[in-house]
């Protein structure tokens, strides 16, 4: 930490298709640390030993194929469509997630980064934010949204994305707990935002 200032914790989140990674990897043009939850879960989950041991018990052998990697489309299929299952598995995975963030942040914040992000779509509904001091909402509009991810995603259909953001906290929910927002609804030019964001976390 430098000149005495605590480290910065700081979530950006947004809905499905809202833009929230691209705003990721321009802070990371910037320097800032990116913590990616959705990929260090799935790394998690491959390599936690008590975990495997904990998702076989609950979802069977099927959860890691025969060269013990991580059985995704298995684990969507059984959990996804079924909201007890769903809940079992991110009870198993969000904690876990949890500790793995904690050990990462204060590795950055031994390395003296003035803050750090964490990028997760269920910021909120894991509970994550409350390891943060501020958190970053990316918005733009559902329908803006939903065509980007069928560009984005071609094996979705227009109701498996309905199905995903009717599983998200609302963005009027997520609007009014941000501390900051930035707009990526193709009006709003996304570089100078970061930009000034990153000023101003900074002098805080």
């Amino acid at each position: 930490m430098k000149n005495g200032k605590q480290m910065l914790k700081i979530g950006i989140t947004g809905g499905i298709g809202s833009g929230k990674s691209i705003v990721g990897r321009l802070f990371q043009v910037l320097g800032v640390p990116v913590y990616d939850s959705d990929a260090r879960a799935k790394w998690v989950m491959s390599h936690d030993p008590a975990l495997r041991e904990d998702l076989l018990a609950a979802f069977g052998p099927e959860t890691f194929d025969a060269a013990g990697q991580l059985n995704r489309s298995y684990l969507a299929r059984v959990a996804f469509p079924d909201p007890a299952q769903l809940a079992r598995l991110n009870a198993l995975v969000h904690p876990r997630v949890g500790e793995d963030f904690a050990v990462w942040a204060a590795a950055r914040a031994a390395e003296g980064c003035p803050y750090i992000l964490k990028e997760a779509a269920l910021l909120y509904e894991s509970g994550a934010y409350r390891q943060l001091d501020q958190v970053i909402t990316v918005f733009a509009p559902q329908a803006i949204r939903q065509a980007r991810v069928l560009r984005r995603d071609p094996h979705r259909t227009a109701a498996d994305i309905l199905t995903i953001i009717g599983k998200q906290l609302s963005e009027e929910e997520k609007l009014a707990r941000a501390d900051y927002v930035v707009h990526n609804d193709d009006e709003h030019l996304l570089i100078p935002q970061v930009l000034a964001l990153d000023v101003e976390i900074r002098k805080s």
